[in-house]
């Protein structure tokens, strides 16, 4: 699994202001669609694209059937696919989005070939990460033992 400091990913958290979330589910207990929810909840906004739900509303927005539909721009593109389909994706992101910052591939989903294609033009590549559980990381909202870090109950 590749390893990214903490500064790295803070950074990324931190600029990214637009999000699309590709391969997104319109089915709340799939990951997908609550990391997209949670996205928004935190003020990204997020633009859920998936061909099988284009047109289609999801956290008040229309879903888009590929990338290329978009015409804002993206700061992010946060890939919900298995790892075989995901150069591509990084192909129609590139030509799409020429300020693209940030290709995130969630975990499980890994593509060494296309991430250094990205590289190549300038785009921060995570791999094997999810969004979520670093903001959460980095940002003391991670709950472990039913208490979040950095609080201290007094009946402990």
């Amino acid at each position: 699994m590749p390893q990214y400091s903490d500064l790295y990913l803070k950074a990324i958290l931190q600029r990214t202001k637009t999000v699309a979330v590709v391969g997104v589910s319109m089915n709340p207990v799939r990951p997908s669609y609550y990391v997209a929810r949670y996205l928004s909840l935190k003020g990204f906004d997020v633009i859920p694209v998936n061909p099988g739900h284009a047109g289609k509303e999801l956290f008040g927005k229309t879903v888009r059937g590929s990338l290329s539909e978009l015409s804002e721009p993206v700061d992010m593109v946060d890939i919900f696919r298995r790892s075989e389909a995901v150069p591509p994706i990084v192909d129609e992101a590139l030509a799409a989005f020429p300020s693209l910052s940030t290709i995130w591939m969630q975990i499980g989903v890994e593509h060494p070939e296309a991430a250094a294609k990205a590289e190549a033009r300038g785009v921060d590549v995570v791999m094997n990460r999810c969004p979520k559980i670093e903001y959460q990381r980095l940002f003391g909202e991670l709950r472990m033992g039913g208490f979040s870090t950095g609080i201290i109950s007094s009946k402990l």
